[in-house]
């Protein structure tokens, strides 16, 4: 695995909340090991306490996302360095895949499960996994959607850094309301201009 896939583990975490709409999912330890997706292993750890110490992550990793969408690239990069040294990797060389016949390892780097709680692992992670998305594509890769209250986070990483959605829902969403706009203000414009085209009839004193 690329390290700088590790960075979806920092949009999964973030996207349990909705700040604009009063939403949160990351409300027991049950949502907490569903955020490790196949690291059963890892997801075991989670405890009942990693629930509070995964909000404060979260609301970290957000600011990170914050501070990119707003043009603030030096801010984003010191809040991301702050989480890397409160959470640091432990790298190794793994060779779970196979890559000939032969059954020689496809050895690769991965980053190994930090071994005290569920929330240190999954941080340090997630840190490193932005970090490397970062550093490899730009902190303008790094955003929030623009289709309000939406505000997820989201990696654009398609070939014309165009991407301003975390969905293709909310893209639509979008593009469906910026066209019934466009509508409303050609009505408008059409309905002052019949106006202004009506005869006045000239009133006269006999």
């Amino acid at each position: 695995m690329e390290l700088a896939s590790y960075s979806d583990y920092a949009v999964r975490l973030v996207n349990t909340e909705e700040p604009a709409r009063n939403k949160d999912t990351l409300t027991s330890v049950e949502a907490v090991r569903e955020l490790f997706g196949d690291s059963q292993q890892a997801a075991r750890r989670a405890t009942d306490s990693d629930v509070t110490r995964f909000r404060s992550v979260r609301a970290r990793l957000r600011a990170v996302f914050e501070a990119a969408d707003d043009g603030e690239e030096t801010l984003a990069v010191d809040l991301l360095n702050s989480l890397l040294l409160d959470f640091p990797v432990s790298p190794q060389i793994s060779g779970h895949d196979f890559r000939d016949e032969d059954g020689r390892p496809d050895w690769h780097m991965h980053l190994a499960d930090h071994p005290s709680n569920a929330t240190a692992g999954y941080a340090a992670i997630a840190a490193m996994g932005l970090a490397f998305h970062l550093t490899g594509h730009g902190v303008d890769r790094l955003g929030l959607c623009e289709a309000l209250p939406c505000r997820n986070a989201y990696l654009d990483t398609s070939t014309n850094r165009s991407r301003r959605y975390c969905s293709d829902r909310c893209a639509t969403r979008a593009n469906v309301a910026a066209y019934r706009a466009r509508k409303r203000e050609e009505a408008e414009r059409t309905g002052r201009s019949a106006e202004s085209a009506q005869p006045t009839t000239a009133v006269t004193d006999r």
